[in-house]
Order: structure tokens, then C-alpha cells, then sequence
């Protein structure tokens, strides 16, 4: 049994595709069987929603009277400072980026009660966002200052471009140390009081596809709320690491680039966040469905919280010192059960993305498919497996010679 793209988005075209969660693949298959359940179904769909630090926005602002050039200036959204490298009328916006001095932002240091992703979460909630702008002047764009109000709907480009999101597996946050700890997962408690992990595991896309046999550029996925696409592998794809049998990664491993029309999106599915004592991100929703092609894609799908197995890293010396720092492994079932052992404690777990929210995300992407709103897309280019090649590499520092 083999089918292609085509012949699916056919039966979607036709009001006749069928499309479960990767949450019901498994109780499917489970009475069915491998054989009929891959007959029978079409399409898988997954979903996540947890903070994506690497997040960010390109938008086109348009031309003032007169006009200035914003490349080579500096722009303040909403008193947090924007990317202005660019053209004259184009900025870029991440999602950790931070007001430089606004001590009445917080009730004391380390807060970080407002940031790039709250701008954007605002944005594209039809807020207005005040843009102060200052440039050198040219022949050209002769204008030094620029103080006004924008929209989304009034600006001509908002690109949501995120450059590492949809972590393939991740580590499980414990502080070993005498004190607590603010990280980017979340607050840890020392002496192991903790232990916080991230994704949705059975429901998370790349853990439902581990080679990438479905998944790479051009694929069309569920983005913020909206349409997107996979653009590239993302920053700090790591394919090379061990696996399980079932082919699932056992540490970090692949990553998505991902790109989508803001002007699509909802602020349900792109959330500003703060972490106490590290700084702002912003949570963000995104579902890839997956083509059940063949006995061995729908055999991916069926892994479980069980199935997958996530190290333990100690964030208060191995992490920072970048020392080796696996303690131990652990389930997600384990995870979710509430309470790891590890060195021969009870830890309690908590999560830092939502569960319930993914499972809404992959049912959402499942109805526009059975709605036929949205089609599947073959790849352009498969994302990088481990023949590729390609690893994460550390920063070795090097004397500055002068």
C-alpha cells in the first residue's frame, strides 16, 4: 500500500480525506491494526504550543512625508528596540528582545515584565503600537525623527520568520545547586526541588516523523494561527544524536525555520511570555500534518509519551560551564506523570509548553483539512538527516590579536 500527496489532497479536494490527531492514531491503530489503519487513514495531524525564543517579525512600514531611513538608525517599539540594519522602511523584531532602561516595568530587577514578543502578541491583535525613530539623514531621506502610532493593518508587510522552532525532543531542567536558579526553563528550585521539561512529546511534530521522511522545506503547517511554511532546517538542527529504536532522538535534535503572513495570525496562538530573571519570548503555535503515505510513516505516528525518552541536565554548573550533563533518562509518560526519581529522589515535574493546547492546535488543523481549506504540500527539499553531516558546533574562543 502506497499513496502519494496528490492522491490525498485529491480526497481532501472532495470532502472525502480522513484525518485524526496523532493523539486517536494510536487507539486507531491499536484495534485495527498497522495494515488497515494505514488503508484507511490519509492524514496525521501534530501540534505544539510552548515559547520559541528564536521568534521574531519583518515588517514594512511604508514611507513617511518626507521619508527617512530607518536602515542605519535606531526604532523603538513601543520602548523596545528593533532590528534597523535593514532598507529604508524594513525593521526586524525578535521576540527576546528588551526595553533598554524601564525600571517602572518592574516591581524589581530580573522581571522582564514586557519584551519583543508581547509587542508582537499586541501587533498582531490589532493594538496600535507606538514607533519612535531616529536616523542621520540623507539626500534622499532627509528626515532625522520619527514619532507616531502603527497598525497591522495599516502597515504593508508583517513576515512572522522564526529561525528555530518546534524543538525535536529537549532537555529536562534540574538544579543540582544550593540556590534557586532563573533560567530560560523557567525557575528551578535547588537540590533537585524541580524539574522542568518542554514540548507536547506524543503530539509534537517532529517527534511524529523522527527522519523527516514527510517533513522539510515548503511544507505548508498550521503557524501562529494562520498558514505557514517550512522554510529551512533551524538554527541548531542537530540530526546526529542517539535514538531510540523507534527511530525517536533521545537529546535535542532537529529544528524548524519557519515563515507566515502576521496578518493571518491570532494573538490565541502567539503569546507574549516572560521567564523571572531571564528575560521575554513569546509562546507560539504551530501543527504539521503528515501524509500517511506508507505502513512505515504511519508506524512513526504511532509513538507514544512511553516511547519517548528525554535527558535530565543539571542547569547549575554542567549546562552554563558546558560540561558534560546528562544525569539521567526519563519518559514522557514519566514526565506527565507528575514525579521523576533522579539520584534517588522524588523531583516533581512541571511543563513548560501545553498539552491541552496542542492537542486544540492538531484538531484545529484537522477540521481545515476535512474542510478542504488546506492542502498538503510535498517537500521541496528533505530536512537533513544524520548523513548529512550536520552538528552543533560550540563556540571555541580565540585571542584577539591586535
Amino acid at each position: 500500500m502506497a499513496k502519494t500527496v496528490a492522491e490525498i489532497n485529491e480526497k481532501i479536494k472532495k470532502g472525502q480525506a480522513v484525518v485524526v490527531t496523532a493523539e486517536e492514531i494510536i487507539e486507531i491503530a491499536r484495534k485495527k491494526g498497522i495494515s488497515q489503519t494505514a488503508k484507511e487513514v490519509d492524514v496525521v495531524t501534530t501540534g505544539t504550543f510552548g515559547p520559541m525564543c528564536s521568534s521574531g517579525v519583518f515588517l514594512n512600514l511604508g514611507h513617511p512625508k518626507p521619508r527617512i531611513k530607518l536602515g542605519g538608525g535606531k526604532v523603538y517599539l513601543n520602548d523596545v528596540p528593533a532590528y534597523a540594519g535593514l532598507a529604508a522602511a524594513d525593521i526586524f523584531l525578535g521576540a527576546g528582545a528588551l526595553p533598554e532602561d524601564d525600571p517602572k516595568n518592574r516591581i524589581y530587577p530580573g522581571e522582564f515584565r514586557y519584551g519583543g514578543g508581547h509587542v508582537i502578541e499586541e501587533l498582531v491583535a490589532g493594538k496600535d503600537i507606538r514607533l519612535v525613530a531616529t536616523a542621520y539623514g540623507t539626500d534622499c531621506y532627509p528626515r532625522r525623527k520619527l514619532e507616531t502610532l502603527i497598525n497591522i493593518k495599516d502597515i504593508n508587510e508583517a513576515v512572522l520568520f522564526n529561525v528555530r522552532n518546534a524543538y525535536q525532543n529537549y532537555n529536562v531542567a534540574v538544579n543540582l545547586g544550593d540556590r534557586v536558579l532563573y533560567t530560560y526553563m523557567g525557575v528551578l528550585k535547588p537540590k533537585l526541588g524541580n524539574a522542568n521539561y518542554s514540548t507536547s512529546g506524543q503530539l509534537s511534530p517532529l517527534l511524529n516523523d523522527p527522519y523527516y521522511k514527510t517533513i522539510g522545506i515548503g511544507t505548508r503547517i498550521f503557524l501562529g494561527g494562520g498558514i505557514g511554511y517550512i522554510a529551512w532546517h533551524g538554527t541548531q538542527h542537530n540530526p546526529a544524536v542517539p535514538r531510540s529504536e523507534n527511530g525517536v532522538p533521545k537529546r535535542p535534535a532537529g529544528t524548524l525555520a519557519v515563515i507566515g503572513d502576521l496578518k493571518q495570525m491570532s494573538p490565541r496562538w502567539l503569546v507574549g511570555t516572560s521567564f523571572l530573571g531571564y528575560g521575554c519570548t513569546i509562546t507560539v503555535g504551530i501543527g504539521v500534518p503528515i501524509p500517511i503515505l506508507s505502513e512505515e510513516i504511519l508506524k512513526y505516528t504511532l509513538v507514544t509519551d512511553a516511547d519517548i525518552i528525554a535527558p535530565v541536565v543539571d542547569y547549575s554548573e554542567a549546562y552554563p560551564q558546558r560540561k558534560p550533563d546528562v544525569l539521567a533518562e526519563v519518559s514522557y509518560a514519566e514526565l506527565k506523570s507528575g514525579v521523576i526519581k533522579i539520584q534517588g529522589k522524588e523531583v516533581p515535574t512541571a511543563s513548560l509548553s501545553s498539552y491541552p493546547k496542542a492537542v486544540e492546535i492538531a484538531n484545529i488543523l484537522k477540521e481545515w483539512i476535512k474542510r478542504g481549506e488546506f492542502l498538503l504540500t510535498e517537500p521541496v527539499v528533505p530536512l537533513p538527516g544524520a548523513e548529512s553531516g550536520i552538528t552543533i558546533k560550540p563556540l571555541e574562543e580565540r585571542p584577539i590579536l591586535e
